[in-house]
């Protein structure tokens, strides 16, 4: 007896010791009773405006999930992280998602400088990132899906209608942004677009300003004398984060009105515009792949149960005006995207993952079914135009027949030439 018992306390303090250190090495000694999501969001910094509502987006998706059963039989853990807008802690908080949290997934990342900053994580750690927000194209990786809009869901086809009748014929351009890759990128691409339709170099002036700026008075007036050259002159804007809110204000204050030069948003939704008087700024244009004020069955559950959500959780804002927009829906459809692929993978192993999710399709607030194409992990998506309207909603003025297919590789840079629509097998 007392041998056994010595052998069954030894044996037990060996299974201890492998558990204690198992731990240390952030090692499961069993399986764990939940699944852990990663949120990658900015709560604070100058792109808090637009990332913080991602968060909650993610969070209510989970609730979603968790309230039928969860995952495998197990139900899903967020783990919160705050990159606070500043681009080298998203990598250093995405691989502490990876490696500490050991999260089976990353919902996250708003500018392509953070996505940029967290993409050799991934990689090297063969993880998960959902990426939700429209971006310039120009990178295809496995370990990424691109729920947002490449250049040809979103600024190709805005610019394209700023050109047409309908968007008033504009001859000259003004492409304005935050200075980084994203608004540079896409401005590449659009002036070799324009280029390709014969616009002058002399009728496109470029402008770029540092994140978080908030002086647009020199501007502005600048865009006024360009505009007063003689040809019909548009906007298109790729500024990013809070700096929008200035811009506008300061569009009402010197009456730049859309009659006279319209502005076309690539980053500016309902919620960057909660903060400014819109009356001045009706008929000034976003293009996006879905708005709050789209009218379908489908719209009017999201919209619902945002605010349901929104109300019961106190969330800053949207507890009174609830509001919903184009990274809020590509998010959404994300998540649920993932959660069927883990089921139809019956795994959250990344491979397993990659591989059930092509061809995924999810029926869409904007009342599209979206797809997940088999190939270049990106969605296929509608794309429409919205006149701001005096309270701050958008009017769909334009839209296209059916879901565009992405083209991440952008055919008017010439170098793309013969490059694959698919991620490379590494």
């Amino acid at each position: 007896m007392k041998t056994n018992r010595r052998v069954f306390t030894g044996r037990l303090m060996t299974s201890v010791a492998a558990a204690a250190a198992a731990l240390a090495w952030g090692l499961p000694a069993q399986a764990a009773d939940t699944i852990k999501v990663g949120v990658l969001h900015s709560l604070s910094g100058t792109m808090a405006i637009s990332e913080t509502v991602l968060k909650d987006t993610v969070l209510m998706a989970i609730d979603e999930i968790n309230a039928k059963g969860g995952l495998l039989g197990k139900k899903l853990e967020p783990v919160v992280v705050d990159p606070a807008s500043n681009w080298p802690l998203f990598a250093e908080k995405a691989k502490q998602l990876i490696t500490q949290d050991k999260v089976a997934v990353v919902f996250g990342c708003w500018t392509s400088v953070s996505r940029k900053s967290v993409l050799p994580v991934f990689e090297e750690t063969n993880s998960l990132l959902f990426y939700p927000v429209q971006y310039e194209g120009e990178e295809l990786s496995k370990n990424v899906f691109y729920t947002g809009a490449a250049p040809n869901q979103q600024a190709i086809p805005a610019v394209e209608y700023l050109m047409s009748k309908d968007g008033g014929g504009a001859k000259r351009f003004v492409l304005l942004g935050t200075d980084y890759v994203y608004p540079r990128t896409t401005n590449k691409i659009l002036r070799a677009f324009l280029k390709s339709k014969g616009v002058a170099d002399a009728d496109i002036m470029e402008e770029y300003t540092p994140f978080g700026h908030a002086d647009y008075q020199t501007i502005i007036a600048k865009i006024k004398k360009f505009a007063g050259e003689g040809k019909k002159t548009a906007v298109v804007s790729t500024i990013n984060g809070d700096s929008n809110v200035p811009f506008y204000k300061e569009l009402g204050h010197q009456g730049l009105k859309a009659t006279d030069v319209p502005v076309v948003a690539f980053s500016v939704g309902e919620e960057e515009l909660r903060g400014v008087d819109t009356k001045p700024l009706v008929g000034h244009l976003a293009a996006w792949n879905y708005f709050m004020s789209i009218k379908n069955p489908a719209n009017d559950e999201f919209t619902k149960k945002w605010a349901a959500y929104a109300k019961a959780k106190g969330i800053a804002g949207h507890k009174d005006k609830p509001l919903t927009n184009d990274p809020m829906e590509a998010t959404y459809i994300g998540i649920n995207m993932w959660a069927q692929a883990v089921t139809k993978a019956k795994s959250t192993d990344t491979d397993k993952v990659i591989a059930a999710m092509a061809g995924q399709t999810f029926k869409a607030p904007s009342g599209i079914t979206s797809k997940m194409d088999e190939k270049n992990h990106h969605l296929h998506k509608s794309v429409f135009i919205g006149e701001v309207k005096a309270d701050g909603q958008f009017n769909v003025v334009w839209k296209t027949p059916g879901p565009v297919k992405a083209q991440p590789w952008s055919p008017y840079i010439p170098e793309n030439k013969g490059k694959k629509d698919e991620p490379e097998k590494k």
